[in-house]
């Protein structure tokens, strides 16, 4: 019999999740693993050393979506991926000593999603990229709590950026996304991603064990 071991997606509020839900290494269940006031949503796999494949990274952020908005929805502070331990003792161990933290960075996050942008200027296009970029960012933050800039990885991105949403101004975010491909779609590419847990807002140190 091959040993399993626990892979951590992310921490909730305590409460009881048991789930059908692909996930990482060919996961077929998320479940959480409780401590307190904390919950951490696991899945139970065969290897300490998850392959950061494409495949594997879109099933943990498939998990993190899936439990976000689980019948009716919760706030999720998600771990990065990789996050494996031999047991629940360690993993609860991280829980307790985290507690603070992760109170703290549910009760920031509350209600909140990250959604992702992304600009980019179509081939052979010509266009006033500081007036794009305004444009861009004077509407979006309009619709957003908070922003968070990416890396600038070809030439041809003019934004590329994270944004922090309250769950119920999605719809607004999206409207803002609409005016700007309407102002800019015939030589800009308009990317917009997510749902996602908000990555980019939480800053807490976490190792496996």
């Amino acid at each position: 019999m091959s040993d399993e071991y626990l892979y951590a997606y992310g921490i909730i509020e305590n409460e009881e999740i048991d789930a059908s839900i692909e996930g990482v290494e060919g996961a077929t269940r998320a479940y959480t693993i409780d401590h307190r006031t904390l919950s951490a949503v696991v899945s139970d796999i065969e290897t300490m050393d998850p392959e950061q494949t494409d495949e594997n990274v879109r099933a943990h952020d498939d998990v993190l979506q899936t439990i976000m908005f689980w019948e009716g929805g919760r706030t999720v502070v998600p771990m990065q991926f990789g996050m494996t331990f031999k047991s629940a003792r360690p993993l609860k161990s991280i829980l307790r000593g985290g507690r603070r933290a992760f109170v703290r960075a549910l009760q920031d996050m509350d209600g909140m999603i990250e959604l992702g942008v992304k600009l980019l200027i179509d081939e052979d296009a010509t266009v006033d990229r500081d007036a794009v970029r305004e444009f861009t960012v004077e509407q979006l933050a309009a619709a957003s709590e908070q922003e968070a800039k990416n890396d600038l990885f070809s030439d041809r991105l003019i934004i590329n950026r994270s944004y922090l949403v309250d769950r119920e101004e999605q719809a607004a975010f999206e409207t803002a996304v609409d005016a700007i491909t309407e102002e800019y779609g015939d030589t800009v590419t308009v990317q917009y991603t997510g749902p996602w847990a908000p990555y980019n807002f939480i800053d807490i140190e976490i190792s496996s064990q």
